[in-house]
């Protein structure tokens, strides 16, 4: 190797990999130095010297994906949530998670990175838990990026263990939790779970402390039809409507869901920059988004898993089933078999998924960017000899055929090895755990 040649800390070396415009860009050098990629250049155009490389062999590189909206503590709910009669939190969720503890919440931690490693998926936006701070810890440590936020309800039908006693038990224990978390992966966000579920007091509170405090705020809005309109009996508008009026809408927003937006809604949503996740497993039991004309206004629209419990946390699996539901519900009515192109879907997977978490990390392979990548094994049968790559991606590939997974220049995955978290002893402790709690893998709720 000659002297001049350049220092880094990973090179992926001779690889194809997925361009910012959603191409196939063949034969490139990528170099990875502190956590940020430094170069993107032909093969051998220049000349590196790295403590790791990866060979092209059949890989296709590209951006980590980004879960818009998972439920850490739902995860053992899995296989529970099927076929349950709305409104599942209500019945199910909301009261599992009520039981969790510190210990079951670390699990709950490790066996989602596990799973959302496993399928590709480096970064993520939590929906809110009792235990925002050991969430940041374990997911810190295992090298995923995020953000967490505290699961907040006033109502006195929740559970004891999630409800705060006032407005201002609800300020603090957000501020405390902001004041806790010091990491450059995970970083805090302040929510509300649904406005309906909660008073109008701490409703309030809460957006207007995430305005002040310039902090993200997240929340579910607009997810069910029935929602809305109980929101419209009791607040006079529409939810973003009323936001919009009481001048409560945070610089940075993440809406999860939004399924059933008015026109005038959706002109918020872009006026306001507001960053939307859809969960398609998830909301085929509830309703379809209007998501091509969000798109065709700016509006960046992410996806996600909506946790465990419903169908797990392989994002290339959201995106297969949101290519035939968008072309069942908006491409057959007009015969426009290019409702939802491919390219549009890695792009909500990828970039716009990222917008999500308001944080550097843009879902792109470029020089200057975070170094989050992923590999794809284009071997598989399933991949192998496509035609067209960028559909073979939407149609046929699977979390399982992510091979190599990098997170801020740190290789977290490697020929399918977790390198970051001792996976047998996780599913020793989740026996062990079960074993001690039945209710963990054996919950009944209020529901069917």
């Amino acid at each position: 190797m000659s002297q001049s040649a350049q220092q880094c800390d990973i090179l992926l070396q001779d690889v194809r990999f997925l361009t910012p415009d959603i191409r196939i860009a063949e034969h490139q050098d990528i170099a990875i130095r502190n956590g940020k990629i430094e170069a993107v250049c032909e093969h051998g155009a220049r000349s590196f010297q790295a403590a790791e490389t990866f060979a092209g062999n059949g890989l296709l590189w590209m951006p980590g994906l980004t879960d818009g909206h998972i439920h850490t503590s739902q995860q053992f709910l899995r296989g529970r949530l099927l076929d349950v009669k709305p409104v599942i939190w209500k019945k199910v969720n909301v009261p599992f998670e009520s039981r969790l503890r510190e210990e079951t919440s670390r699990l709950s931690a490790r066996l989602a990175a596990y799973e959302m490693l496993s399928a590709g998926t480096t970064a993520f936006v939590d929906a809110g838990s009792r235990y925002p701070e050991i969430l940041a810890e374990e997911y810190e440590q295992i090298g995923m990026r995020g953000r967490v936020t505290v699961m907040t309800n006033d109502n006195p039908h929740a559970p004891e263990s999630l409800r705060t006693t006032s407005v201002e038990e609800g300020v603090r224990r957000f501020r405390e939790m902001k004041d806790a978390i010091h990491s450059e992966l995970i970083g805090p966000m302040y929510s509300v779970t649904t406005p309906t579920a909660v008073s109008e007091a701490i409703y309030r509170r809460i957006l207007e402390i995430a305005i002040e405090d310039d902090v993200p705020f997240e929340t579910h809005l607009n997810e069910y039809a029935s929602e809305v309109n109980e929101f419209v009996e009791i607040h006079g508008q529409r939810p973003f409507v009323w936001l919009e009026q009481e001048k409560l809408l945070p610089r940075r927003m993440l809406a999860a869901h939004a399924i059933f937006l008015s026109q005038q809604e959706i002109r918020i949503l872009e006026e306001h920059k507001v960053r939307v996740i859809h969960c398609p497993f998830s909301n085929c039991g509830k309703g379809v988004p209007n998501t091509p004309e969000l798109l065709d206004r700016g509006i960046a629209c992410g996806f996600g898993s909506d946790g465990a419990g419903h169908g797990g946390l392989d994002l290339f699996r959201e995106m297969r089933l949101f290519s035939r539901v968008m072309q069942v519900s908006h491409g057959l009515n007009t015969a426009d078999s290019t409702v939802m192109p491919a390219e549009n879907i890695l792009r909500m997977a990828t970039q716009n998924a990222a917008e999500a978490l308001f944080m550097d990390y843009k879902g792109r392979v470029a020089e200057g960017e975070p170094a989050d990548l992923i590999a794809i094994d284009t071997e598989a049968p399933h991949l192998f000899m496509t035609q067209n790559l960028i559909h073979a991606l939407v149609e046929s590939a699977c979390g399982q055929d992510v091979k190599h997974s990098i997170i801020a220049g740190r290789t977290v995955m490697k020929n399918r090895e977790l390198l970051t978290l001792d996976t047998e002893q996780l599913r020793y402790d989740i026996k062990k755990a079960a074993d001690e709690n039945p209710w963990l893998t054996n919950w009944i709720g209020t529901g069917r």
